[in-house]
């Protein structure tokens, strides 16, 4: 089993927790996995469960395209001696998902933020044997930084 470059395996998700489990299942196969309304298709947030469009609830859970543009993001500064493991600086960026979702995610290995509007994939870090969607730069923005 790998070690996560951020966080102690200690602060791993259940993928038994009966809000978010689908997610972390779906990430376990390489899918991300996320909710939309059973009636009106209108994607939902991941614990969400009614619809603020038309009020139905028992969301369903599908695989949705891992890819998205970052809408902010940040630079984190926190020590936390026993629950996260790196020293340095780490990023997290909201992510508009092509699925109409917004996740806020951090990255999929260390490095600097991304760029408000740069594309990005989903991948996976893995804390304590459970896969957790994460973010990663693609290429076409790294090509845009290297001109």
């Amino acid at each position: 089993m790998s070690t996560d470059w951020l966080l102690d395996d200690s602060l791993a998700p259940s993928i038994e927790d009966e809000a978010l489990g689908e997610l972390y299942r779906g990430a376990a196969r390489g899918e991300l996995v996320l909710p939309f309304c059973s009636a009106c298709e209108l994607p939902l947030e991941p614990e969400q469960l009614v619809c603020d469009g038309c009020g139905a609830t028992g969301p369903v859970w599908r695989p949705v395209p891992p890819r998205g543009r970052v809408h902010t993001a940040t630079v984190v500064h926190r020590l936390e001696p026993g629950l996260v493991r790196t020293a340095e600086p780490y990023p997290v960026a909201d992510v508009e998902l092509a699925s109409g979702h917004r996740l806020v995610l951090t990255a999929v290995t260390p490095g600097g933020p991304p760029s408000i509007g740069d594309p990005v994939s989903i991948g996976f870090r893995e804390l304590g044997g459970v896969a957790v969607p994460a973010f990663e730069v693609s290429v076409a923005a790294n090509a845009k930084e290297s001109r």
